[in-house]
């Protein structure tokens, strides 16, 4: 059974991710104008871009602690279930998980800008 603390942790996640996503775009605006030269000094470009703009910085730390109170929640229901949780795969997919937020922010705001 669900308890309420797992239902309110699931619909502060909801409220994080769903509050953030506009926030994320807005602050990403202006990375179509980052130069790097070749294609990885392109992504550092736009990584410092990113990570030095507060507008953005913000709401991607909200969005990311949102990932964190999922993953808190799920581990918590694993365990109940008797499932063992956590260890280096789940660091490696909390990075992966964001620098996916990352790249798919970057691609909506350059689809919209080639759009308008």
């Amino acid at each position: 059974m669900v308890s309420l603390t797992e239902v309110l942790s699931l619909l502060l996640v909801a409220l994080l991710w769903g509050a953030t996503n506009p926030f994320l775009k807005k602050g990403a605006e202006g990375i179509e104008d980052v130069r790097g030269g070749r294609m990885v000094f392109q992504l550092i470009a736009e990584v410092k871009f990113l990570f030095i703009n507060i507008r953005y910085l913000v709401p991607f730390l909200l969005n990311q602690s949102g990932s964190l109170v999922y993953y808190l929640t799920l581990a918590t229901t694993g365990k109940l279930l008797g499932e063992e949780v956590g260890g280096k795969g789940a660091l490696l997919g909390m990075f992966l998980t964001m620098l996916g937020v990352t790249l798919c922010v970057t691609s909506s705001i350059r689809e919209s800008n080639t759009a308008g």
